[in-house]
This record gives C-alpha cells, sequence and structure tokens, in this order.
C-alpha cells in the first residue's frame, strides 16, 4: 500500500519536475524505500539474542539503543542452543521440550520454520555445507543427522551415553562431541558415522571451542574445574589448565561456556559458581585476569570488534559488558528470568 502511494507521487512529480531536479527526487525516493520497516538486509545488525527456557521466547537486545530489548520472539518450548548460518540470515534454535530447532528470520525477527529432531534437543552442529544438523540425542546415545530440505533424519550414529556438546571440525569430515557421564571427547568420522576416538578429558565435559588459527580443542570441564586442550591432528589432551588457583575470585570454578577473540590469541571462560570469567592467553595456556560478573556466568561472547565482552548470568538473569582494555565491568543489562544461550550478530 505505502510503496504504491510512493509510486504514484514519484510519477506526478517526476514528469513536472527538471531533469535535474528530477534525479533528486528518485534518489530521495530510492532511499526512502530502503528505509522501510521489514525492508532492511537482515543479518550483521549488531543485535545481542538470548534465549529464555522457561518463558520460551528470545530477547532482541540492541547495542545502539541503550541496550534496550527492542524485541521477544516468541518460539517452541524451551529454547536452548541458539547459533547462526553463515550468511547470518536465519538462527537456528534448539526448543527442547518440543523435539524441534526452530527457525528465525533475523529481517522479521520472528520463527518462519520449524525443523523436527529426536527428543530433547539442546546443542547442535552444522555441516559444513550446511544442508544437514547434527544433534546429539541423549536417550538413544546417538547423533542424528537431519537434512535441512527434507527435515528427517537420515542417519544415526551411536556414540556414547550422554551425549552433549557438539562442534564439527573444520575438514568437513570430523565432529567432536562430550560424553557427560564418560567424562570424554568421542572423535566421529562422517564418512564412516561412526566414532573413531574416544579421548579422557575432566569430569562432566560442558561446551567445545576450537579457536581460529589452531589445532587445539578446549574442553570445559565443569565438575574438575579445569580446562582440557586436544590436541585435534594427535587425538590426544595437549594440555591441562587447573582453575582452581589461590589469587581466583572466591567460589568453586564450575567452567561452561567459552569464546575466543577474533585472531584466537585469548580465550575467555564464564566460571559459573566462582561468579568471574577468566582471561587466559591460547599460546601459553596462562591464565591473565579474572574479572566479576553476575551470578553464575554461564556464556560468553564477544562484540564485533572485541573491545567488549558479553556475560550471560544464568542466576541473576543479566548480562554483564566487560572492556577488554582493563576487563572491568562497565554495566549490567537486565534480560529477563531462565536466560540460556547468548549470540550476537557481528
Amino acid at each position: 500500500m505505502f510503496l504504491s502511494r510512493v509510486s504514484r507521487i514519484y510519477y506526478t512529480l517526476s514528469r513536472s519536475l527538471s531533469p535535474v531536479h528530477g534525479m533528486a527526487w528518485t534518489l530521495l525516493v530510492l532511499a526512502a524505500t530502503l528505509l522501510l520497516p521489514g525492508k532492511a538486509c537482515a543479518g550483521h545488525t549488531g543485535y545481542i539474542f538470548v534465549s529464555h527456557e522457561q518463558s520460551n521466547d528470545i530477547a532482541v537486545i540492541d547495542p545502539q539503543q541503550d541496550y534496550r530489548i527492542i524485541k521477544w520472539i516468541r518460539t517452541s518450548h524451551r529454547p536452548r542452543e541458539l547459533r547462526f548460518r553463515k550468511d547470518h540470515q536465519q538462527i537456528l534454535v534448539a526448543c527442547e521440550e518440543d523435539d524441534v530447532i526452530d527457525v528465525v528470520d533475523v529481517a522479521t525477527l520472528q520463527v518462519a520454520d520449524h525443523i523436527p529432531t529426536g527428543p530433547h534437543p539442546v546443542m547442535f552442529a552444522l555441516s559444513q555445507d550446511e544442508d544437514f544438523i547434527y544433534v546429539p540425542d541423549k536417550a538413544r546415545s546417538t547423533i542424528d543427522k537431519i537434512s535441512v530440505t527434507d527435515k528427517l533424519i537420515e542417519r544415526e550414529i551411536p556414540t556414547g551415553a550422554d551425549p552433549e556438546a557438539i562442534i564439527a571440525g573444520s575438514d568437513g569430515k570430523t565432529l567432536y562431541v562430550t560424553s557427560a557421564v564418560n567424562h570424554m571427547v568421542h572423535v566421529v568420522d562422517l564418512e564412516a558415522a561412526a566414532v573413531t576416538d574416544n579421548i579422557q578429558v575432566g569430569t562432566h565435559p560442558a561446551r567445545l571451542l576450537a579457536p581460529p588459527g589452531s589445532h587445539g580443542l578446549w574442553v570445559s570441564n565443569q565438575l574438575s574445574g579445569e580446562l582440557s586442550i586436544v590436541d585435534r591432528s594427535t587425538k590426544l589432551v595437549s594440555g591441562t589448565l587447573d582453575l582452581h588457583l589461590p589469587h581466583a575470585p572466591p567460589g568453586r570454578p564450575t567452567p561452561v561456556g567459552m569464546t575466543t577473540t577474533h585472531d584466537g590469541a585469548t580465550v575467555v571462560v564464564a566460571l559459573g559458581q566462582a561468579n568471574a570469567v577468566a582471561f587466559i592467553d591460547a599460546r601459553t595456556l596462562e591464565i591473565e585476569d579474572y574479572s566479576r560478573a553476575g551470578l553464575f556466568p554461564w556464556a560468553v561472547a564477544f562484540s564485533a570488534d572485541d573491545r567488549l565482552l558479553y556475560v550471560l548470568n544464568r542466576s541473576s538473569d543479566d548480562l554483564t559488558i566487560v572492556d577488554m582494555l582493563d576487563h572491568g565491568a562497565v554495566r549490567s543489562v537486565a534480560v529477563g528470568p531462565k536466560p540460556y544461550a547468548l549470540l550476537v550478530d557481528e
């Protein structure tokens, strides 16, 4: 309706204006149409997305509007992990209680589709070509290979008991998945659809991280309070970092979420019960600093320029914003009850 009115006005005025003024009017109309609601290019908006497993929604936070929540996206029940597709046009959301992965359109900030999964999806990984989603199935101790196009489970790959965190290897041929009860990381050959190696790590491995430019696979071990660094080329643990240090903040560290700067030089780990995050030199494996956060920091993510660190606090229902220059907390932003996952549209 609005566009048709603009077209009619443009037609009337362009006939009465001189060529120079007509060109100026054309440019003005083009600029106006680009600013129409819902017509903006999706992706790389700078928005921060936070899933809430109790209220079944995702908060959309705009840093350019003083970190105001500009939208609540209704989802299926109990949204957990959030992950972008490569072009940042869509967000995939694991919704545990409805056994689906919701597909959120970033342009409209609405759920546009659903992909059925096995029971209780929590975390997942995308294939390199994004044609398949790999979802750990705790009930059957498998990884389900799901076609994005057909929305069907094409294959079930057996794993150890209680598969949880999962990450795809950069070679496009390998998956890494944790077994929370066996305290190990399984290496899965996708062509063979089988586990080829079992790597013993700490107690209750919770998350996996592969920093760019590194052969290391970082494992946060929630109950033993340590990190295991696995050499992906040898499939061996090349280093272990104990987070129980004398100068650490009070409280037992229960590391969960991890992230890395874009150059892979610094890894940040959320320390859970210690109510802090740790900054680690990825090359030397030395803890460089700690920063206080809210209650039970659970997930971490960087801004696009690595100048700010966002810390999602699971028990205080807020987001701590940390300045990377001095590792000091700048402010805290309420995000709503029972937050689970954090995603930044860089």
